[in-house]
């Protein structure tokens, strides 16, 4: 129960194990969906197909006899909407809410008569009684026909795919009942940069519009709801959103075929420790997802990629990286390039020309090279080589 007269029906997926076919989930995920009782009843969005009977189960406890009048649809991407017909199916006088960009959409997904839906644009309301939604437009925050609702009895946003974190809910279903800075942050940092991260622009247009709203309680459709210490996330999306990065720390993120790389990554790591650069992460790209380096790169001021050259271009695990770097619009930080070949080593030059083809990205100028393993030789430039990053934050 999220209030006396809105009640929690989601449902929790611990079976997933690739969210979107690509993001590992290993702590699972919630799909989010809240029912308003009051002398109209509004069902706020439903649930991925795969939970559906249960999702079922959970609205039909909650109405307790009774018929729903609306279906808020604020989001029509298939885990919070593959339940539309169903719902229509069991309940089928039920009025449809969406937007302009909702109900093409709903006609690709279900052969569904929309002939009673209710369009709704910016600044539209619904009445239900005491309590009543007022219609915020949020165009790709992450898909062009989201929008969000505002209920202005309680105080509550429902917020779609913002403000939504990877994770299962363990029986608690708010964010005081849990330790979020220690067990969720990662995830919730995870999801906002590999889901939403492209769109910063758009958030920010999100988060201007919420800034004017008097808000208590935040229901997204993934993760728990929010109902204190809001600035905090609130903080969050905004540095996020802005490509701003949440800590002055260095992420050394390596490709490594037999390991020398790897070896020259750590012995950096070491020599900035020994410099006074505290928690730095070191990173190997082809053990690690590339959604928790996206992540990381979203956190940190400053990133190292260490590469070796491959077939005459850039090892595909880090290649990886750069070309999710590029997609998710990673901006302001700066970088230092290491690299590895026995002969010809151009992977640096070419990452070098990848990073600068992305936003206010700052490529320190020197490079350091190795031919196959560092050497003691090499000290002097490994030395120089921490010293540039530090002198850079």
């Amino acid at each position: 129960m999220i209030t006396e007269d809105i009640r929690y029906i989601g449902v929790n997926d611990h079976d997933i194990d690739l969210f979107e076919g690509q993001y590992q989930v290993p702590n699972g995920i919630s799909y989010n969906s809240y029912v308003i009782m009051d002398e109209k009843i509004a069902i706020m969005d439903t649930v991925d197909k795969c939970k559906q009977t249960e999702f079922l189960e959970n609205l039909e406890t909650a109405l307790a006899g009774r018929t729903p009048d609306y279906l808020v649809i604020s989001h029509m991407e298939p885990d919070h909407a593959s339940s539309i017909q169903a719902v229509v199916e069991r309940y089928p006088e039920i009025t449809l809410v969406g937007n302009a960009k909702t109900f093409p959409m709903l006609k690709l997904y279900f052969d569904l008569d929309t002939s009673r839906a209710l369009t709704v644009k910016e600044g539209d309301t619904l009445k239900l009684g005491r309590h009543e939604l007022t219609f915020v437009m949020a165009p790709m925050v992450h898909w062009p026909e989201v929008m969000v609702s505002y209920e202005d009895s309680e105080k509550i946003l429902f917020s779609a795919d913002a403000f939504g974190t990877f994770g299962a809910l363990n029986g608690n279903l708010f964010n005081d009942e849990v330790d979020f800075e220690k067990d969720w942050i990662d995830d919730a940092r995870r999801y906002f940069t590999n889901i939403v991260g492209k769109y910063g622009i758009q958030v920010q247009a999100l988060l201007k519009k919420a800034a004017g709203l008097d808000i208590q309680m935040i229901c997204p459709l993934h993760g728990p709801v929010w109902r204190n210490n809001l600035n905090y996330f609130i903080e969050k999306h905004d540095k996020w959103s802005k490509y701003e990065p949440e800590d002055q720390a260095v992420a050394i993120i390596y490709g490594s075929i037999y390991g020398n790389t790897e070896q020259a990554a750590d012995a950096l790591a070491a020599k900035l420790g020994a410099k006074g650069v505290k928690n730095i992460a070191v990173y190997d790209a082809s053990k690690t997802d590339v959604s928790e380096l996206i992540a990381e790169i979203f956190r940190v001021s400053h990133v190292v990629i260490a590469c070796p050259t491959y077939n005459g271009g850039i090892y595909p695990p880090i290649e990886n990286l750069l070309a999710h770097m590029k997609a998710l619009a990673v901006q302001n930080r700066t970088v230092a390039v290491m690299d590895n070949g026995t002969w010809a080593a151009t992977a640096g030059k070419q990452i070098v020309k990848q990073l600068e083809e992305m936003k206010n990205m700052t490529v320190l100028d020197q490079k350091l090279s190795i031919k196959s393993t560092l050497k003691a030789d090499q000290e002097d430039n490994l030395d120089a080589f921490a010293q540039q990053i530090i002198d850079a934050m």
